[in-house]
C-alpha cells in the first residue's frame, strides 16, 4: 500500500489526540461525580446520559456530515466537545457536570465523521487498510491516556487539571483540522468506490450538483434519512445487526471480565488490567496486520468479517468453558485480535454500503445501535451472572454465533460488498 496522503495523515493524528485526551477523563468521572456527594442512582442516571444523547444524536450528526461537508462538521464536533470538557473541568457541583455531558454527548462524534472522511479519501481497496491503521492510531492514545490521567489525579485539584488537559487537547485539534489541506470536494474520490453524483441519485436527491447545491440544509438532511431508511429495507439491516451482536457479545465478555478472573481463577485485578492493556496493544498490532490477512481473504471484508465473528464466537464459548489459566489468557489475548479485524471490516461495509452520500450517516446509525447495545449489556450481565460467572461470556457466543449465521444466510449481497447495490440503483 502506497504512504497516505498529506490529508490522510492528518486524520490519523487528529483521532489519537482526541482519544487520549478523552481516555485520560472518563475513568475518572465515576470517582469525581461521588466526590461530589450524590448516592449511586443518581451517579447511575448521570451516567447514562452521555448514552442516551449519543443515542439520538448519532445518525442526526452522521447525515450532518454528509450533507454540510466531513470537515466543517468535524470542527464544529471537536469545539462542542472542547466546551463540554472545559465546563467539567469546573464542575464543582452536580449541575455544572450534567451541564457538561451535554456538548460531548450531543457532538463527541468525531470517530465516525473522520471514518467517513478517510472513506472519502482513499479507494475502496485501500480502506481496509487505512482504517485498519486508524484503529491502531487510536488504540495507542487508549493505552496511554488512562496512564497519565491515573497520575495527574493523585495530585491536588488533579481531575480538574485532567480535563482542563482534554479541552487544550480538542483545541489542538480543531487546529489541525482548521488548516489540514483536504478538501470537502474530493468527496467521491475514492477510484474504486460509489461516486459522489451515484449516491446523490439513490437518496432521491437531484443529479446535478449545482441543483442539489441550492436546496436548504434541512432538506438534504430529510432527504439522506428518507434514502437511509430505504438502504435499511435493502441492503444494510444485516451489516447493522451483525455490528449489534458482536458488539452485545463483546460487551457481555467485558462486563464481569475482573470479576470472572477473580471468582473463576482466582486472579487478582491487577492481573486484569495487564490483560487488557496487553489486549490493546495486540489490538493495535492487528490494524497494522490487516493488510496481508486481508489479501488472504482475497480482499473481501465481509468474508474476512465472517471468519473473525465465527473465531470470536469460539474463543468466547472456550474462555466461558475453560478452567486453565494459560487457556483463559490464550483466548483474551486472541479475542483481542479477533474483534479488532472484525471492526475495521464492520466500519469497510458499512462505508461501502452508504457510499460517499450516506456514509456518515450509516456509521451514526451504528454508533445508535451500538449505543443500545451499551444499554442492554448490563442488564443481560446482571441476569446472566445470576446463574453462573461463566455465563456472560457464553451468551456472548451465542450472540456471536447468531451473527455468524445472519452472514452466512446473506452471503448474495457481498458482491462488492454494498457498492455494485449502490451504483445499480
Amino acid at each position: 500500500m502506497p504512504a497516505p496522503s498529506c490529508p490522510v495523515t492528518h486524520s490519523l493524528c487528529t483521532w489519537p489526540q482526541d482519544l487520549f485526551g478523552v481516555s485520560m477523563v472518563v475513568p475518572l468521572l465515576s470517582l469525581h461525580v461521588k466526590s461530589l456527594g450524590v448516592s449511586p442512582t443518581v451517579a447511575g442516571i448521570v451516567g447514562s446520559s452521555y448514552g442516551i444523547l449519543q443515542f439520538f444524536s448519532s445518525t442526526l450528526v452522521g447525515c450532518w456530515s454528509d450533507v454540510a461537508g466531513r470537515q466543517s462538521s468535524l470542527l464544529v464536533c471537536i469545539l462542542f466537545s472542547a466546551l463540554g470538557y472545559l465546563i467539567l473541568g469546573a464542575s464543582t457541583n452536580v449541575f455544572l457536570f450534567v451541564l457538561a455531558r451535554v456538548p460531548v454527548g450531543l457532538f463527541k462524534h468525531t470517530l465516525s465523521i473522520s471514518k467517513a472522511l478517510l472513506s472519502d479519501l482513499v479507494s475502496e481497496k485501500e480502506r481496509p487498510l487505512v482504517l485498519g491503521q486508524f484503529n491502531t492510531a487510536s488504540s495507542v492514545g487508549f493505552i496511554l491516556g488512562p496512564v497519565v490521567g491515573g497520575y495527574l489525579t493523585e495530585l491536588d485539584g488533579g481531575f480538574y487539571l485532567t480535563a482542563f488537559i482534554c479541552f487544550s487537547v480538542f483545541i489542538l485539534n480543531a487546529g489541525l483540522v482548521w488548516i489540514s489541506p483536504w478538501s470537502d470536494g474530493k468527496r467521491g474520490g475514492a477510484k474504486d468506490g460509489p461516486r459522489w453524483g451515484q449516491s446523490h441519485a439513490l437518496w432521491g436527491r437531484t443529479g446535478s450538483g449545482t441543483q442539489a447545491a441550492a436546496r436548504p440544509p434541512q432538506v438534504e438532511v430529510v432527504a439522506t434519512l428518507r434514502g437511509l431508511w430505504h438502504l435499511l429495507g435493502s441492503a444494510a439491516w444485516d451489516v447493522l445487526l451483525v455490528r449489534w451482536l458482536m458488539a452485545l457479545a463483546v460487551m457481555l465478555y467485558h462486563s464481569n471480565f475482573v470479576l470472572a478472573l477473580q471468582e473463576r481463577f482466582g486472579l487478582r485485578p491487577r492481573m486484569a488490567g495487564y490483560l487488557l492493556g496487553s489486549g490493546s496493544a495486540l489490538g493495535a498490532l492487528a490494524g497494522l496486520a490487516l493488510g496481508p490477512v486481508l489479501r488472504l481473504a482475497g480482499h473481501q471484508p465481509r468474508q474476512l468479517l465472517l471468519h473473525s465473528s465465527a473465531l470470536t464466537c469460539l474463543l468466547l464459548l472456550a474462555f466461558a468453558a475453560t478452567r486453565s489459566v494459560a487457556v483463559m489468557v490464550l483466548c483474551s489475548t486472541l479475542l483481542s485480535v479477533s474483534t479488532s479485524i472484525g471492526r475495521t471490516c464492520i466500519t469497510d461495509l458499512q462505508l461501502s454500503v452508504g457510499g460517499a452520500g450516506a456514509g456518515g450517516a450509516l456509521l451514526g446509525l451504528g454508533q445508535s445501535v451500538t449505543a443500545v447495545g451499551r444499554v442492554i449489556a448490563p442488564l443481560l450481565s446482571g441476569v446472566a451472572q445470576e446463574v453462573s460467572p461463566c455465563a456472560p461470556p457464553g451468551l456472548g457466543a451465542a450472540l456471536a454465533l447468531a451473527a455468524v449465521i445472519i452472514m452466512s444466510l446473506n452471503r448474495p449481497h457481498s458482491g462488492s460488498d454494498g457498492s455494485d447495490r449502490l451504483k445499480s440503483e
